[in-house]
Formats: C-alpha cells, sequence, structure tokens
C-alpha cells in the first residue's frame, strides 16, 4: 500500500517546501508534488501526517569502521556489518559503507565477502565497502598500523576490483603506487581517494588525471597546505570536480579551517563523513584496535599517544555540527550528508535526493535535527 507523507517541509531541489506530498510506493519515491495532485493520482495511499516537521533524504556514510560496539576488522561478517548499520541507523544513516582500515589481504578478502553477502541477504543500508589502506604511507600513517602497510600490485588489484554487487571505495596514498596502478583499480569499477600519504601538489595532480575522485577526511593524515609546497592540501582546493570528506565533531579539524575550506570549492564536492568506531550507540567509554587501548572522551577517540582514531560521532550530530559549526544553512548540511556522497559513489540517479523515481531513503527530523522516524528502501525502521 502506498503511503502519503504531507503537512510537513519538503527538502526538495535544495530547498524546504510546504504544501508538497510525498508517495511512497514499495522501495521507491512515486511522486512528490503539490498536496492536492499527489492525492488525487493516489487516492488509496495511506496518510502519513508530518505534523510539520522536516523532510529529508537520508544520510549516506561512506566511512564507518564501527558502531554499537563492534568494529569491522574485528570480525568481517554480516553480524558485524548488520550490527553496526543497526546502530547508526537512529541517527540518520541509511546508506553506509562498511570500512576496513589497514589489514591483511586475507581479511580484505573475508570482508569483501562478508559485504557481498549482507547486500544478497538485504542487510538495511549496505552499499559497498570502503577498503582505507594498507596501501598508505608511513610518514601519515595516523592510527593505522604500519606493519599491514604493502605495496599495490597487481595481485591487489584483482581482489580489490572482483566485488560486483555495490561500490568498492579505495583509500590510497598516491605517491606510494603508480598512476597506472590507480587507473587500474577504476578500470575496474573502483572508487579511489586519495589519503594518509605525504604526497606532493604534482603528485596529487597526476593522481587525479589517473583516476582519484576524492580526498579521505580532508586535511586529516595528509601534507598540508605551505608557502611554498601546496602538498594534498592545496591540491584537494584547487580542485573543483573531486569530492572531500569531512569530519565536522570539532576534534579532527578547526572549524575556521572548514569554513576556509568551503570558499574554495563548491560545496556539493564536500560530503560529511563520520569515521566512526565502535562506541558510537554502545555507551562505552573505551574499545580496543588491533590490540590498542582507545578512550572515548568528550567525543574524541584517542590512543596512549592522544593520537585521534576515528571518532564518536553520527551523522545527525554532523549535519547538526556542520550547520552550527560551519554557519551553513540546513539543505546544504543535509546535501552533504545524502547528495554529496550519492553522487561521488556514482549513486546520484538513485539516492540522496527527495525525487521521484529515487530510493524511499527518507528522515523526519525533530528540531534538535534527531531522527524522529526514518525509512530505508521504503521500509519503515525501528531504531535501536
Amino acid at each position: 500500500m502506498p503511503i502519503l507523507l504531507y503537512n510537513g517541509r519538503i527538502l526538495a531541489e535544495d530547498a524546504f517546501h510546504q504544501g508538497l506530498a510525498v508517495v511512497i510506493d514499495g522501495d521507491r519515491i512515486a511522486a512528490v508534488g503539490p498536496e492536492a495532485a499527489v492525492r488525487a493520482a493516489f487516492p488509496e495511499a495511506t496518510d502519513h501526517d508530518l505534523n510539520g516537521d522536516p523532510l529529508v533524504p537520508g544520510y549516506i556514510d561512506t566511512q564507518v569502521n564501527g558502531g554499537g560496539g563492534v568494529l569491522f576488522n574485528d570480525a568481517p561478517t554480516v553480524e558485524t556489518i548488520a550490527r553496526i548499520g543497526a546502530a547508526h541507523r537512529r541517527f540518520g544513516t541509511t546508506g553506509f559503507l562498511p570500512t576496513l582500515i589497514s589489514d591483511d589481504l586475507s581479511v580484505i578478502d573475508r570482508a569483501i565477502d562478508a559485504v557481498e553477502q549482507a547486500m544478497a541477504e538485504g542487510v538495511p543500508g549496505v552499499l559497498g565497502i570502503h577498503v582505507e589502506g594498507p596501501f598508505l604511507n608511513v610518514a601519515r600513517k595516523g592510527i593505522h598500523d604500519p606493519n599491514k602497510f604493502r605495496t599495490l600490485d597487481a595481485e591487489a588489484v584483482r581482489l580489490l576490483t572482483r566485488m560486483k554487487a555495490g561500490r568498492t571505495l579505495i583509500t590510497l596514498a598516491p605517491e606510494m603506487t603508480s598512476p597506472d596502478m590507480i587507473a587500474a583499480l577504476v578500470a575496474g569499477g573502483a572508487v579511489v581517494a586519495a589519503g594518509h600519504t605525504d604526497a606532493d601538489h604534482a603528485t596529487t595532480r597526476t593522481a587525479l588525471d589517473a583516476g582519484v575522485t576524492g580526498f579521505t577526511h580532508l586535511f586529516n593524515a595528509m601534507s598540508p597546505l605551505t608557502s611554498r609546497e601546496p602538498g594534498v592540501v592545496g591540491a584537494a582546493l584547487e580542485n573543483t570536480t573531486a569530492w572531500c570528506g569531512i569530519i565536522v565533531d570539532g576534534h579532527h579539524v578547526d572549524p575556521v579551517v572548514l569554513k576556509l575550506a568551503l570558499r574554495c570549492r563548491p560545496a556539493d564536492r564536500f560530503m560529511l563523513v563520520t569515521d566512526a568506531m565502535p562506541s558510537v550507540n554502545a555507551g562505552s567509554d573505551h574499545f580496543y584496535l588491533q590490540g590498542r587501548r582507545i578512550s572515548v572522551k568528550d567525543g574524541a577517540c584517542l590512543d596512549e599517544r592522544g593520537v585521534l582514531a576515528g571518532s564518536d560521532l553520527d551523522m545527525a550530530a554532523a549535519v547538526r555540527n556542520a550547520r552550527d559549526l560551519l554557519d551553513l544553512d540546513l539543505p546544504t548540511a543535509v546535501m552533504m550528508a545524502s547528495a554529496a556522497p550519492a553522487a561521488f559513489l556514482g549513486l546520484e540517479r538513485e539516492r540522496g535526493r527527495i525525487a521521484p523515481g529515487f530510493a524511499a531513503d527518507l528522515l523526519i527530523l525533530n528540531e534538535d535535527l534527531s531522527v524522529a522516524q526514518s525509512w530505508i528502501d521504503g521500509a519503515p525502521v525501528r531504531h535501536v
């Protein structure tokens, strides 16, 4: 039975509109338009009163290491993926990439199998996998274990391009491989981002030409912008077509720096990511990452040396922070959590907008931007 959502503020075409109605039919949005016309077209639809609240597209998070007390690296299984997805759904995440930080190829192989199986079994929200490393630069390792780092070779390219369902996102350091290897990943269907990299500006530009289309957590774990060497950050800010993931938690990057970055390039080429760890929706003050104790305090995840280890951020908080810390209007903040990551993944005609034919991934927001109710592929979501 179709569902007709009405009496709300609908985010459509980059602005909120009153007087519109939205119809969910199966897993798709069947109609968006003036309420009277939509009612006439779908007389059999069941009413759902939005009570004046905002209706926005579901959020897509391309970097989710864990949640609900579990870490993808610890157990790359369907059960882990399902638990991570459930932990993040209450915060508006309707699509996500389970993210594996640097590990052995055998673990990556198991993780790919788990993601394919999760998608086949219909685990809500799984859009593919993000393999963050191990093809990184030890000089910008961050929390990654450098003992796991290795060279990107033909064997690894075959592994990373074997998944046929969903999207495969690879984060690598361009200076640790070659343009030909990057091009091979892209030719095999992977989305490639630069991250944990000490590349200079010229090397980064060459990598962009070879097929890199993203930057993983801009400013973090990459060569900075300086007066005589623009570095990876300079290349990212100069570029206007690649997407930059940003962690807006007040810990990873100062909000002033992010506001300056937003003045340099189009807003729709920034996307909010959480880089979330097991502590999200778990209520714990610590977890373990590859044998190291990570403490969670005041929203930051830190090892014993004070190195950031992912985040305790969720997507609802990321959107709220983008509005409040970066002075963005709500439509722009939501776009950076929905349409922008969808476009980065090549899903701009399927997800990230409230429009006919798009996946019925929808959120009703409360005044504080927490999520009152949500749907994934047209199915109501139970928040845990």
